[in-house]
């Protein structure tokens, strides 16, 4: 079966060409690590727009730790589905110990990746991309906290979703879009032909490519 993207940087080109095709302009491009930094730096590049990170963390349940049961943004927004917990979650001291863990790889990560310092976002326009949005829920996370550090606008852009995240970011972002919005939605991966994990050297090669 044909899949509609070849790699993260096709699926950033293709994105980017829409995002330019249709006048969307941003002052600058924020790539969720790390996936979607890869994506992010085709967009900032067809976009000519400066690159940069907004780091987050998902909140996994503790037997499923792909399940999201919430997400951390940086530098301190927690985002959490009270449905979820009610439904999965059976003592708060599991939750606490969970976000703990990912509260300390939010710090370890943005050192790794913020060299040249957490970018101003006070009165920006900025385009938040990763490779593909499931739940939603780190996405959500970014976007609160982007609102947070003062962004003006906020733009949500992503290659593949679901539904369902569309319509629950719509609720915190200015514009959500996506190039496919698939009622069958299972998993990002499907939409890729390569779809490697992306690593923490590839990001900072990256970031520092667009900087220089």
């Amino acid at each position: 079966m044909d899949v509609p993207f070849a790699s993260r940087e096709d699926a950033g080109r293709q994105l980017g060409d829409f995002l330019r095709t249709e006048g969307i302009q941003t002052d600058l491009v924020l790539g969720l690590p790390r996936g979607g930094v890869i994506v992010a730096a085709e967009v900032a590049r067809i976009l000519q727009r400066p690159l940069d990170v907004i780091v987050v963390r998902k909140i996994g349940h503790p037997l499923h730790r792909e399940f999201a049961l919430g997400a951390l943004a940086e530098p301190d927004v927690a985002v959490l589905d009270e449905t979820s917990l009610g439904r999965y979650l059976t003592t708060r001291s599991q939750l606490d110990k969970i976000i703990a863990e990912e509260t300390a790889r939010l710090s370890e990560y943005c050192e790794r990746f913020h060299c040249a310092g957490i970018p101003d976002l006070t009165n920006l326009s900025v385009a938040l991309v990763d490779d593909g949005i499931a739940t939603g829920a780190t996405t959500r996370a970014a976007a609160l906290a982007a609102r947070k550090r003062g962004a003006r606008k906020i733009v949500v852009a992503a290659p593949v979703a679901s539904p369902e995240a569309v319509k629950r970011l719509q609720e915190v972002a200015d514009s959500v879009i996506v190039l496919i919005a698939d009622p069958d939605f299972q998993a990002v991966g499907q939409y890729y032909a390569h779809f490697e994990q992306t690593t923490d050297d590839e990001v900072r090669v990256v970031l520092k490519s667009a900087r220089g």
